[in-house]
């Protein structure tokens, strides 16, 4: 368990659960990106749809070479505060913000044949790359489908059957996304795939967007392979490769949480100010058990706990843990690796207060970045 040290307002008096982010992990991070770029002439974008902490973008901007946007409002916010190179994709746009997104964007990806006849004109009269997503139908995921965007009946991507020499006239790039936290292997297995259907279609373009899911930062993730599949598809189609990978830069975040109440129902359970529903909801719709610094599993030490928040839904369970003591109220608990799909996924069911966002910017040395009340809550509602 973790003593509260930090972030504490004397005036408030009690404290919020608080999203961490430590600096220099998130540096170590953005220096293996760096890296890749460098060594293989790729580019590497920032996935605002996994972490938006745009306190950090001038530190991101140093390193990597743009966004990759999933709407307008993130497309302004890279815009706002990266400067750099600004790429979106959504499976549907509205037509009146299409002159926004051309101002603001330099890549804009199309979803089917019917955007691009729509879109395509004009964003090359706006003198932006227009780019097309491909689905090679070739699913590399087992257990979480909801992140699978190659699962039969997909609305993400065109399809080899709809693809003709007519509809790629004036398309510039094509992107996939076809993993989800995955090595390097799963890369090299979907390239084949996209090669073997689009290959003939992608001498024509400039630029071939991996798109994300790769775990670059995984202690076992083969970087030499990643590496191999990039200059592969740069030296042989004449292409700039782009990645988008969305999990090496929030894994440098760790949630802390307060113990509330303990009770007993046929097992131990902990409730805490922190709620999965609210403030984690992968861990509901992916599902996954995210991991918890000094516990183990269920039965593994001493004292097991079912871990749960303080919303009014049955199903608010982080998951069960095991610790050397038992849990008491004002206990700290510290979560790992979960400022992903968490900042940017949160809400305020039950009128749960937000999570605090707090930068570790050296060891030790805390500076509390936002905190969230009520009116955060309320302007929210009507």
């Amino acid at each position: 368990m973790t003593e509260r040290l930090f972030w504490q307002n004397e005036k408030r008096g009690t404290e919020n659960a608080c999203y961490v982010i430590q600096k220099e992990k998130l540096i170590k991070n953005l220096e293996i990106l760096r890296e890749i770029c460098q060594e293989t002439g790729c580019r590497i974008l920032l996935a605002q749809k996994a972490f938006s902490m745009f306190a950090v973008y001038p530190l991101i901007g140093k390193h990597l070479n743009g966004a990759a946007a999933s709407g307008l409002f993130e497309a302004r916010l890279a815009a706002e505060e990266l400067g750099k190179e600004n790429h979106i994709f959504s499976p549907a746009y509205r037509e009146e913000e299409m002159p926004e997104i051309i101002r603001l964007c330099d890549h804009i990806i199309l979803n089917s044949p019917a955007q691009v006849k729509k879109y395509k004109d004009q964003i090359l009269a706006g003198g932006k790359s227009p780019g097309l997503r491909i689905n090679p139908r070739f699913s590399t995921q087992e257990g979480h489908e909801i992140y699978d965007p190659c699962a039969p009946g997909s609305r993400l991507g065109t399809a080899i059957d709809q693809i003709t020499e007519e509809l790629l006239d004036g398309i510039e790039g094509l992107h996939f996304h076809t993993l989800c936290e995955q090595n390097s292997d799963a890369l090299s297995d979907t390239l084949k795939a996209v090669e073997e259907q689009f290959g003939p279609y992608m001498h024509r373009m400039k630029w071939i967007n991996f798109g994300g899911g790769h775990h670059i930062t995984r202690e076992d993730y083969d970087r030499e392979l990643l590496k191999k599949c990039i200059r592969h598809v740069q030296d042989t189609y004449g292409v700039q490769v782009y990645l988008e990978p969305g999990r090496p830069l929030p894994e440098c975040g760790n949630p802390l949480t307060e113990v509330l109440e303990v009770m007993e129902n046929e097992l131990s359970i902990a409730i805490l100010d922190t709620s999965a529903a609210c403030h984690m909801p992968d861990v509901l719709e992916m599902p996954y058990r995210p991991p918890l610094k000094d516990s183990g599993l269920p039965g593994e030490k001493a004292f097991t706990f079912r871990l749960g928040g303080p919303t009014c839904l049955a199903g608010d369970v982080i998951g069960d843990y095991s610790f050397d003591r038992k849990l008491k109220c004002g206990d700290i608990l510290e979560f790992g690796d979960m400022a992903i799909y968490s900042m940017v996924k949160n809400n305020t069911f039950n009128g749960m207060a937000l999570p605090d966002i707090v930068l570790e910017e050296n060891p030790g040395d805390f500076r509390l970045i936002r905190r969230f009340g009520y009116q955060d809550f309320k302007t929210r509602l009507s």
